[in-house]
């Protein structure tokens, strides 16, 4: 199980198998040398302290594992934007390819499908996708049956996004789990899953 701690107002996750989950971590990121913007994250894990569970909600050790989270989380993004904002796609952002992403290859998703995936409003999605539009990565088809509905398709241009996106994720991927063995990657699993189910019902619970 995960236990959540909330420090004013910073939610901080630690697994039962506290130190054996930070092990993993450095692990995953020992994996990702190859990213050099995910050094100093490696450098810092490194210094992983050894605590046991009644140290868990020391406000210096809490302390301690937000900044590991917080470093990954944006080393993590600034990694994804340097990696996949190239020439080719040097006139869209990040956050336009995650976008790319959410309307994907079926052309079979509208814009509140697309904004729900996002986890926004559709009107907010709107500007986004009207620049896309603009710049023939994404274009609007009205349904057939009925009129009223406009799905969003991906060109050709936007479909070469789309895969360029998708092999980075893939290759990120494959660097986190490369060494990792048989009883380390259930517990990066489980770890992760938490992370994801927090950060969902936190944003549910925001926007409610």
């Amino acid at each position: 199980n995960i236990l959540l701690i909330q420090c004013n107002p910073v939610f901080h996750f630690i697994s039962k198998s506290c130190e054996q989950c930070l092990c993993i971590i450095d692990k995953v990121i020992d994996n990702l040398r190859a990213f050099p913007s995910l050094i100093s994250v490696h450098k810092c894990l490194r210094k992983i302290p050894v605590v046991d569970r009644h140290h868990w909600f020391d406000p210096v050790f809490q302390t301690f594992i937000n900044d590991i989270l917080v470093n990954l989380f944006n080393e993590i993004l600034k990694l994804e934007e340097e990696a996949i904002i190239t020439d080719e796609f040097k006139d869209i952002t990040n956050n336009d390819m995650h976008i790319i992403e959410a309307v994907g290859l079926s052309g079979e998703n509208t814009m509140s499908v697309v904004a729900k995936k996002l986890g926004i409003t559709a009107g907010s999605l709107t500007t986004s996708v009207n620049s896309l539009v603009n710049k023939k990565y994404v274009t609007r088809q009205r349904s057939e049956e009925d009129r009223r509905v406009v799905f969003l398709k991906l060109t050709e241009k936007g479909k070469r996004a789309y895969e360029h996106h998708r092999e980075y994720h893939r290759q990120m991927t494959e660097a986190v789990i490369s060494r990792l063995d048989e009883n380390e990657v259930p517990v990066l699993i489980k770890t992760l899953t938490g992370l994801s189910d927090f950060f969902r019902g936190y944003n549910d619970q925001m926007n409610n």
